[in-house]
């Protein structure tokens, strides 16, 4: 006669499901111990370039910055071919070398459109649409900006049409951006020179409402008696 099968107690299923997970998981491990050591290597090779990576932004922030403030006196003074070249047997970089060489970082960003600004200033216009165009940073004011540029230039080459569109995607990026009044203005005035009316009245009519105490709330009415209608 069989002897009766005696009950486990939940305890007793409870350690032997433990045991058996075990056995499992090192049997697992066992079989595929290379694939494993391969992908803790992966990660911890990840982990490595992403510190490595922070700390160099971190490290081409702040030398960005010094050399940026080495160039600024120049480009205020409206020395902007020096600025861009930088001055030989002096500290000054110039803002060339400083966007190849911190261009990853928040402030060699910032340097990209004070490049592109010089470029623009000094009648090197395609040279500074490429940098408006290129700049990746994230500071929504200089987002702004580099819509902005991209539209100074298509208004100079009178592709008016592009220029009222990137003025107001400049107007658009951040609420709190003082120049929006006069990137809207600016939209509008090209949207006219467009026969666009229809928007350029939109962008005029957003500056009474949103921007009734900036200067170019002053100049509204002017334009909106431009518009035919």
């Amino acid at each position: 006669m069989l002897a009766k099968k005696k009950k486990l107690s939940k305890k007793e299923i409870k350690e032997d499901k433990l045991v058996t997970t075990f056995y499992e998981a090192r049997g697992f491990y066992e079989e595929n111990q290379t694939m494993i050591f391969a992908a803790v290597g992966i990660l911890a090779a990840i982990i490595i370039g992403i510190i490595l990576y922070t700390n160099k932004v971190e490290s081409d922030n702040l030398t960005a910055s010094v050399e940026l403030s080495r160039v600024i006196p120049s480009y205020n003074a409206g020395l902007y071919q020096e600025a861009i070249d930088g001055k030989p047997g002096t500290k000054m970089l110039g803002l060339i070398k400083i966007v190849d060489e911190y261009g990853d970082s928040e402030l060699g960003e910032l340097a990209r459109i004070y490049l592109a600004n010089a470029y623009y200033f000094t009648g090197q216009y395609d040279k500074a649409f490429e940098q408006y165009d290129a700049y990746s940073g994230s500071d929504d004011l200089m987002i702004a900006s580099a819509f902005a540029g991209k539209a100074s230039v298509y208004a100079i080459k009178s592709n008016y049409e592009s220029a009222a569109e990137f003025y107001s995607k400049a107007a658009s990026v951040s609420e709190y951006d003082p120049s929006n009044a006069d990137y809207l203005l600016k939209a509008a005035i090209n949207y006219i020179k467009s026969h666009d009316f229809v928007n350029a009245k939109a962008s005029l009519e957003k500056i009474k409402k949103d921007y009734k105490a900036s200067l170019a709330s002053r100049e509204v009415d002017r334009y909106l008696a431009q518009i035919p209608g």
